[in-house]
């Protein structure tokens, strides 16, 4: 299930910043990777150290959005919590197809929305509520923003 703790909270990890020292080659293989890679990017995973972007030409994965770099991180890692901040509104549907695989937490300091996904479900940390569409998810991230 997708967790999200509104505002500010300690021991969050940037994801850009954590993935470019903390990635883990392997993730590259992965196949929800890979299509979060080509939706957000548009670009393509040739192997585990090289992307063929459509605008940048082939970079190294340290070049990817800071948006997929998070989501990736959140993904690969689980077990810590990621300012999802640096995610765009196009992150949105991929931090639920996460949230549908494995258990994580990330951390938003804006509001996020998630039009045209219900029904869903977020647990929101703040209050401990679980949300299934977006007139609840606004009620109660509206409180914390």
């Amino acid at each position: 299930m997708l967790s999200i703790y509104f505002g500010e909270k300690d021991n969050v990890m940037h994801g850009p910043s954590w993935f470019k020292f903390n990635y883990n080659p392997e993730w590259f293989k992965d196949e929800l990777v890979q299509q979060m890679i080509e939706d957000i990017d548009k670009s393509k995973v040739v192997s585990d150290q090289l992307i063929q972007s459509e605008v940048l030409g082939p970079i190294p994965p340290e070049r990817l959005s800071g948006g997929v770099q998070t989501l990736i991180s959140a993904y690969g890692r689980p077990d810590l919590v990621f300012n999802a901040t640096s995610c765009g509104e196009n992150c949105a549907k991929w931090l639920l197809k996460i949230g549908e695989v494995k258990d994580i937490t990330v951390n938003l300091r804006y509001f996020m929305p998630f039009n045209d996904m219900e029904p869903f479900k977020i647990k929101i940390l703040n209050n401990d509520v679980i949300v299934t569409n977006m007139d609840e998810y606004t009620d109660v991230a509206l409180d914390y923003i």
